[in-house]
Order: structure tokens, then C-alpha cells, then sequence
């Protein structure tokens, strides 16, 4: 009896298998219903929302972006991904070029990493100076209480994966053609730097985790479960309700005129080979 006990109370704590394509997309499909209701209702309201994604190399921040836009208007979730800055760019104010994508009323704008570079790459890396690094660990809060009292949602995600994890996923992009545009020196470089990384993301942390705008860490080992875990969590964090849409009539089809074209036709039509 005894051994029967102890075999349950293992299994009950181990951790679960991989998650199946067939279960994650049943689940991933109840929750892009409420990510449309959750447009609908930033729009019909004039929220605006900011989303900050951040983490590990390779940890999955496109993939669970692009679970969220799958189904969703352009207009609304705006994906903001900010490649280097250009000369002009590097002498503006270090937050004006972030400042420039911030929603207006009705719009989700989705960061895919974030001023938080600063604290993150442009720290390891020694792409900014101490100084310019500490400035920043002392203005991302204010800042950021500042866009939540202006009536901002903010909502702070870290995406977190092992040593091992990562590497594999390194050498599984090297392998696959259509990754490849995934792989830069900068972006393996993180592998040799992971102790690095990980003191200056807890720097990062112990200065901007605030009560206003507080970071959410995401284990992400399992890409499936990460996804499902992010957007559960971000639905339950803003308060929106479904919002009653009026949805247009389809007519009757029309009856052709006698010389109606029954097809359209012109000089190039693309070959069917599938």
C-alpha cells in the first residue's frame, strides 16, 4: 500500500510530457476566440496596451508573437520588432525610437524585445556605456509609471529556457533551410555568454520589477505549453469583456445578365501544378 502511494504521489509531481500538436491547437484555438474578443473590446473601449517581450536566445518569443497575430486584424496587434538603430537614431533620446511605436486608442502594440536591449545584449555585448547603462536601470521604471498612469496597460514577459535547450535549438536551426535567417554571430554568441546574460537579466530584474509594472518569467523548454501559458496569462490580466459585434448579412447571389462573363480571362494565368 505504502509503495503504491509513493509510485502516485511521483507520478502527480513529475513533469508532463510533451504536449501534442493535435491537444495544442484545440487549446491555442479557445484562446485566439478570446484574443479577437479582447480586440474588439480595445477598440470599442480605446485601450491601449503595450506587451514586452523579452528572454533568451532562441526561447520563442516570435513564435508565441505569431500565435497571437495568427488570427487577429494587423491594425489592432501591431508586431514592433526594431532592428539596430541607424546613425540618426543613435542620437535621439535612447527610449524615443520605442516611444514612437506606442499604441494610440485601440491598439495592442506587441514589442519583440524592447528597450530593454539596454539592459540585455547592449550590456553584455558593450555596445552602451556603464554609464549609459545605469542611467537606464534608474529611468525604465519612472518611465514606464509614467505610461501606466497615462492609462497604458503594460504587460512584461520574459521567455526563459535551459543551457541544453538552447543549444539544441541553435543546432536545429542550422540544420533547417528556412531557419536560417534566425542564425547571426550575435545570436550564438549568447551561448558562449549564457552566465554572463543570466547576471544581467537578474541586474535587470531586481531594478525594474515594480509593482506597476511588474516581469512575468516564462519557463519555455516546452515551446507548446510556454505559448499557451503566455496568453492564458495576459488574457487574465487585462479586464475585457466581450464586446456584441453585428455581423453583416450575406445576400442572395445575382442573376447574370444574358451577356455576363461567366469567367474572367486574360493573357497570364498561373500554371496548376499542385
Amino acid at each position: 500500500m505504502g509503495k503504491q502511494n509513493s509510485k502516485a504521489k511521483a507520478t502527480e509531481t513529475s513533469a508532463p510530457g510533451k504536449m501534442s500538436r493535435k491537444d495544442f491547437e484545440k487549446e491555442l484555438r479557445k484562446l485566439q476566440v478570446e484574443l479577437v474578443r479582447l480586440q474588439s473590446w480595445a477598440v470599442a473601449e480605446g485601450a491601449r496596451i503595450v506587451i514586452v517581450f523579452e528572454g533568451r536566445d532562441t526561447a520563442g518569443k516570435g513564435g508565441v508573437i505569431s500565435r497571437i497575430t495568427q488570427r487577429t486584424s494587423p491594425r489592432v496587434y501591431k508586431h514592433v520588432a526594431l532592428p539596430k538603430p541607424s546613425d540618426r537614431e543613435r542620437t535621439q533620446l535612447y527610449l524615443q525610437r520605442y516611444l514612437e511605436h506606442f499604441p494610440a486608442a485601440g491598439e495592442i502594440v506587441l514589442f519583440d524585445r524592447s528597450w530593454y536591449n539596454r539592459a540585455g545584449v547592449e550590456r553584455v555585448m558593450g555596445f552602451c556605456t556603464e554609464v549609459e547603462y545605469e542611467r537606464f536601470l534608474r529611468l525604465a521604471p519612472s518611465f514606464e509609471r509614467y505610461a501606466v498612469d497615462e492609462g497604458i496597460i503594460l504587460l512584461k514577459y520574459f521567455l526563459d529556457v535551459s543551457q541544453d535547450e538552447q543549444r539544441r535549438r541553435f543546432e536545429a536551426r542550422i540544420a533547417d533551410p528556412v531557419k536560417h535567417w534566425k542564425l547571426s554571430p550575435m545570436d550564438v554568441e549568447s551561448v558562449r555568454r549564457w552566465w554572463d546574460y543570466s547576471a544581467a537579466y537578474q541586474a535587470m530584474f531586481e531594478a525594474t520589477d515594480t509593482a506597476h509594472a511588474p516581469w512575468y518569467i516564462v519557463p519555455a523548454d516546452d515551446k507548446r505549453r510556454a505559448r499557451l501559458n503566455l496568453i492564458s496569462h495576459l488574457l487574465g490580466k487585462i479586464p475585457y469583456r466581450k464586446v456584441e459585434v453585428e455581423l453583416p448579412k450575406v445576400p442572395k447571389a445575382p442573376v447574370p445578365p444574358k451577356d455576363a462573363l461567366r469567367e474572367l480571362r486574360t493573357m497570364h494565368v498561373v500554371p496548376a501544378r499542385f
